[in-house]
């Protein structure tokens, strides 16, 4: 199947550079912000959003830890989707010490495609606490929704037809970054 990349390295990363600085001025900084990764790929991507808040707070003089700022929301249990494909292996959630509760909880994911996902996760993160509010920050857009759901974040808005599937590749789960389109298939 053809396959073209519409983000390499580079593009990646200013897009996460640009969603962290729109994250801390929408946040009015990074004080009780939560950043929640949806596995697989929301996971690492919240680690270096967090990683990049961390670092533009230091330069500010204020002290955050990504490793407190940044966790996974697990959502298999909760997708409407588990009846018509194989089994899904469930990641575990991990939150950071002090919980969700009266936080601000950006969940990141990779891709925002039918908001299916982000629907389960909304569940997910209704049975772990009550936040304060809830945001969310995609790398791609890609349209199709099914829900009224719509992204507080986006890397990239990328109109797709429903017949391509978009491929997000990480350094961490695949050994380079970059996101693809291939013709044929379906996310």
């Amino acid at each position: 199947m053809p396959q073209r990349t519409v983000l390499n390295h580079d593009d990646v990363q200013r897009a996460l550079v640009r969603i962290a600085h729109q994250i801390l001025e929408q946040n009015r900084g990074s004080k009780d912000l939560l950043l929640l990764g949806i596995p697989s790929r929301g996971v690492p991507l919240a680690k270096r959003l967090a990683s990049l808040i961390a670092g533009f707070e230091a330069s500010n003089g204020t002290h955050v830890d990504a490793a407190e700022i940044a966790g996974a929301l697990d959502v298999t249990m909760y997708r409407d989707d588990l009846r018509r494909g194989p089994a899904r292996v469930s990641q575990p959630t991990h939150i950071p010490v002090g919980g969700i509760d009266g936080k601000t909880v950006v969940l990141v994911d990779d891709v925002l495609f039918s908001g299916r996902t982000v629907r389960a996760a909304l569940d997910a993160l209704s049975d772990t606490g009550r936040p304060r509010a809830v945001q969310l920050a995609v790398l791609v857009d890609r349209g199709h929704r099914e829900l009224p759901i719509r992204a507080d974040y986006v890397g990239k808005n990328l109109p797709s037809a429903r017949s391509e599937r978009i491929g997000v590749e990480l350094t961490e789960l695949d050994g380079g970054d970059r996101v693809v389109i291939t013709d044929g298939g379906r996310a």
